[in-house]
């Protein structure tokens, strides 16, 4: 888990002061709320374009990042399409200019139809998209205004099916102004999510009140526990404006708490490996852990023990598909394999599919995606079109491994008729396919 506090609020704190917080506090990044802050974008400061480089390496020596910036104009009104356009087109500038992967774009109620706001949007977007993606920078629409409801966030989302536009689950909004539950947002937006907000409040006689995390009436366990099951690995952002609990105007004091109290939800186990065998009970042969004895390794941390120890014994013996192998020979065909993935865009917490018989690529596709960091999504052999389209859609596959068919299963047709674009779409470029908007690249065995 990987906490930020975002600048949003804290008008008479320099650049200097926010970066102090963060390596006091135990942050490992600031999100920037309105980069033009006078105390943020004057002369020298951390947006002086003549700084740029100097600035991202100043921050990665001091163990922080910047994860995202945020617009503060509102996307959803036509009358400002124009400004709205010249102002993330700065933000993509300097995002790119200072490694941020992220761009926040806010959409609020305008008092018109819902029609009139997401038309505006899709104009904005329309617009701005291309240059997202000529940047390498991702743009994010916040769950806020119309988009508190995420299934009218959705809608724009799959409309464009790109890598470079994706969604800003702020928990507070999804929550108290649409009303949906931790397990509907993560359900909706799955792997669209890549920036958290999180703020605390409490509801009396119908009035809404702001608290510190997990001093309100949020749902904030079960929260965690959605967003952990799409092994989300991104930045969690605390929002707070001095301005809603005046008692309490000490940023560092604030910081603290929000650490502290999200440390709750647990960190990453430290990984203990020994380097003793076990005989067997005949001794016959070693083993490298005891039987009936949990483990705390990955699978490649097992794979990596096994070849250390047998590297030369056999992994795999496939005679009639003339695939064998030993354990180090495994291995690097795994290693192999998992970089061809990485190529393809897929990281760590992407859904790999795997739609195949007893086939070695079974195998291989299992050990690359753990090796990454993947999850790996596996494919009923007897599955048919709509069996198929719905497992590859609720798991948002990346990537998806496939043979041609088994028995009276046709997978090609099946993926021809699901991604009518394939008809189109030039080999070795990322899919944009309406009916699985997650599905980037698919690789054939033996067709």
């Amino acid at each position: 888990m990987k906490l930020s506090f975002s600048t949003f609020g804290w008008h008479d704190h320099t650049w200097e002061d926010f970066c102090t917080v963060a390596k006091d506090g135990g942050f490992a990044g600031i999100e920037v709320h309105n980069i033009h802050e006078p105390k943020l974008s004057e002369k020298n400061s951390i947006f002086d374009p003549a700084r740029a480089n100097a600035a991202h390496r100043e921050m990665t020596e001091a163990g922080l990042s910047i994860p995202c910036i945020d617009t503060w104009h509102n996307i959803a009104d036509k009358t400002m399409f124009e400004e709205n356009c010249a102002e993330i087109t700065d933000y993509i500038n300097t995002a790119k200019s200072l490694r941020i992967p992220y761009v926040r774009l806010g959409a609020k109620e305008t008092g018109g139809s819902y029609e009139d706001e997401r038309a505006a949007v899709m104009a904005v977007l329309q617009r701005m998209l291309p240059a997202a993606q000529e940047a390498g920078v991702t743009l994010l629409i916040e769950t806020i205004g119309p988009f508190s409801d995420t299934d009218k966030l959705c809608d724009v989302l799959n409309s464009f099916s790109c890598d470079n536009l994706a969604a800003l689950w702020d928990m507070q909004h999804t929550f108290r102004d649409a009303g949906e539950a931790p397990e509907k947002t993560v359900k909706n937006l799955g792997a669209y999510i890549k920036h958290v907000h999180l703020k605390d409040s409490v509801v009396t006689d119908g009035v809404m009140e702001y608290r510190l995390v997990c001093e309100g009436s949020l749902p904030i366990d079960a929260m965690m526990r959605a967003l952990y099951s799409l092994n989300y690995d991104g930045f969690i952002s605390m929002e707070w404006d001095p301005q809603w609990m005046p008692d309490i105007e000490s940023i560092e004091l604030i910081s603290l708490h929000f650490v502290n109290t999200m440390n709750r939800f647990g960190s990453p186990a430290r990984m203990v490996k020994s380097k003793r065998l076990y005989e067997n009970k005949r001794g016959t042969g070693f083993y490298p852990w005891q039987r009936d004895k949990l483990i705390e390794m990955t699978f490649p941390q097992v794979l990596d023990r096994i070849v250390d120890e047998f590297p030369d014994q056999y992994a795999f013996k496939y005679t009639t598909l003339n695939y064998t192998r030993t354990y180090a020979e495994f291995r690097d065909d795994v290693d192999e394999f998992a970089r061809a993935l990485i190529s393809l865009g897929v990281g760590p917490g992407s859904h790999v599919a795997i739609w195949a018989t007893n086939l070695p690529q079974w195998y291989l596709t299992f050990w690359a995606t753990t090796k990454i960091g993947a999850v790996l999504v596996t494919v009923n052999t007897a599955y048919k079109i709509h069996e198929a389209e719905y497992l590859l859609r609720q798991s948002d596959t990346h990537t998806l491994v496939m043979i041609k068919g088994y028995r009276d299963s046709h997978y090609d047709d099946i993926m021809r008729e699901l991604c009518p674009e394939l008809e189109t779409a030039a080999p070795g470029k990322p899919l944009a396919c309406r009916r699985l908007p997650f599905l980037r690249n698919i690789i054939t065995v033996d067709f």
